[in-house]
């Protein structure tokens, strides 16, 4: 059974920074793409970055580039989401997700999902 937990959410300034880490359960996380996706109430879920397998290949949204970096330690079953310089439009719920793939039009999350953790970003 595959379980993912996600934590480090909170509330930060604009400008701030939080790490958020993803622990699966599962002993063949090493073999899986991971996602990092977001949600606001007033909108649909959407994709934010996923990290291959084996973390040579990672690829972000257009809004977070050069902002959020995603991360993974498969020793320990881990993924992580370094998210700098926040900005009020990051305020989410944010989810990670087991084998993120890229659909031919947009990335998909895969059928397992964490409970989601709470960024809000304000002054």
């Amino acid at each position: 059974q595959v379980q993912l937990v996600e934590s480090g959410g909170g509330l930060v300034q604009p400008g701030g920074s939080l790490r958020l880490s993803c622990a699966a359960s599962g002993r063949t996380f090493s073999s899986w793409d991971m996602g990092w996706f977001r949600q606001d109430p007033r909108k649909e879920r959407e994709f934010v970055a996923v990290i291959s397998w084996s973390g040579r290949s990672t690829y972000y949204a257009d809004s977070v580039k050069g902002r959020f970096t995603i991360s993974r330690d498969n020793a320990k079953n881990t993924v992580y989401l370094q998210m700098n310089n926040l900005k009020p439009e990051d305020t989410a719920v944010y989810y990670c997700n087991k084998d993120t793939k890229w659909s031919g039009s947009n990335w998909s999350g895969g059928d397992y999902w964490g409970q989601g953790t709470q960024v809000t970003v304000s002054s």
